[in-house]
């Protein structure tokens, strides 16, 4: 795998950073980095957190402090030994089954779907066709609890945020900001364009992992009525 640059970040912390523009290669390549990070199971480390370009590496200061050395160059140094023991074509390790969604795009639930379909030029019907049609990567897990940032989405039904957002947006709501698209875990506020509404849940504290999805991921959504929403979420 191509060297990294590393930039410690904290006294604890320390990102690794693959490249600067976002690309389907680099998710691979991020993609990968992890799937090493658990195997090696380093003592000094206490997590990882993946995102658009990069991997934020939080150790254990304590660790250090029993076992002397400089912690960032042994991290460093310990990762560029993993990275350069791996062959070019571990980057092309097969893609999973995405993650299959349902989505009621019932009127109720899709609040801001016709502002969508009027910005694009299209109707409704369109724009939930081109939604269901993707095939998203989940980039990155931030924002709240399990919140996907979901790439890959056509430029046809892209849509700026809201220019005010909703104090409150209820948790399952699908939404487009951009030419990206995600899934509200939980009601939070938020400003991007609400399309529908997933009975599923994408956080819950109490399962193990608590998030449905991981950076890595991909997701794909199906479309469903109303009555079949209602039947799920009471399921």
């Amino acid at each position: 795998m191509k060297r990294a640059a590393y930039y410690p970040i904290s006294e604890q912390a320390m990102l690794v950073e693959f490249g600067q523009e976002i690309s389907e290669e680099l998710r691979n390549k991020i993609r990968l980095f992890t799937d090493l990070l658990d195997q090696q199971n380093f003592p000094w480390l206490v997590e990882y957190i993946p995102a658009f370009t990069n991997v934020t590496i939080i150790f254990d200061l304590l660790y250090f402090k029993e076992n002397p050395g400089q912690s960032h160059e042994r991290i460093q140094e310990e990762i560029e030994n993993i990275l350069s023991s791996t062959e070019q074509e571990t980057l092309k390790s097969p893609d999973s089954e995405p993650v299959k969604i349902p989505v009621c795009y019932d009127e109720e639930f899709g609040m801001d779907l016709d502002e969508v379909a009027n910005y694009n030029g299209l109707s409704k019907e369109e724009v939930i066709t081109l939604h269901t049609e993707g095939i998203y990567p989940v980039y990155m897990i931030g924002f709240s609890p399990g919140f996907p940032y979901l790439g890959g989405m056509t430029g046809k039904i892209a849509a700026p945020r809201k220019e005010k957002p909703r104090p409150k947006i209820p948790a399952g709501s699908v939404g487009i900001a951009g030419t990206q698209t995600g899934v509200y875990p939980l009601e939070t506020p938020g400003g991007w364009q609400i399309i529908g509404r997933t009975p599923l849940s994408l956080f819950d504290p109490a399962k193990e992992p608590p998030a449905l999805l991981k950076a890595g991921d991909s997701v794909q959504f199906y479309r469903i009525s109303k009555e079949e929403y209602n039947r799920l979420k009471e399921s």
